[in-house]
């Protein structure tokens, strides 16, 4: 069982930035993948990155290559996603999910945490 909390977000003009992080109770973090995903309102869950269980691989949607980052540290069992150049079509809740592999299926879920994005 995992338990994820995310944290970081808020409203900020457009081409800020921010940074999330999730972070994840129990010793086995470094058994899952983790992704990040946001649902806007009116809209269904969309992907924006994952990161494999050793770091070494990541993954991105199209729209936000180039600014966001995510990264992991296994020794705080935290996933973070650095949003760079945000746009208001960046506005949404953004959720982290922990899996056995960075395409999914996920297992576990955070709560999310509110991203607003003022033109």
């Amino acid at each position: 069982q995992v338990q994820l909390v995310e944290s970081g977000g808020g409203l900020v003009q457009a081409g800020g930035s921010l940074r999330l992080s999730c972070a994840a109770s129990g010793r086995t973090f470094r058994s899952y993948a983790m992704g990040w995903f946001r649902q806007a309102p009116g809209k269904e869950r969309e992907f924006v990155a994952a990161i494999s269980r050793s770091g070494g691989s990541t993954y991105y949607v199209d729209s936000v290559k180039g600014r966001f980052t995510i990264s992991r540290d296994n020794a705080k069992n935290t996933v973070y996603l650095q949003m760079n150049s945000l746009k208001p079509e960046d506005t949404a809740v953004y959720y982290c999910g922990a899996g056995p592999r960075s395409g999914g299926p996920y297992d576990y879920w955070g709560q999310g945490t509110q991203v607003t994005v003022s033109s």
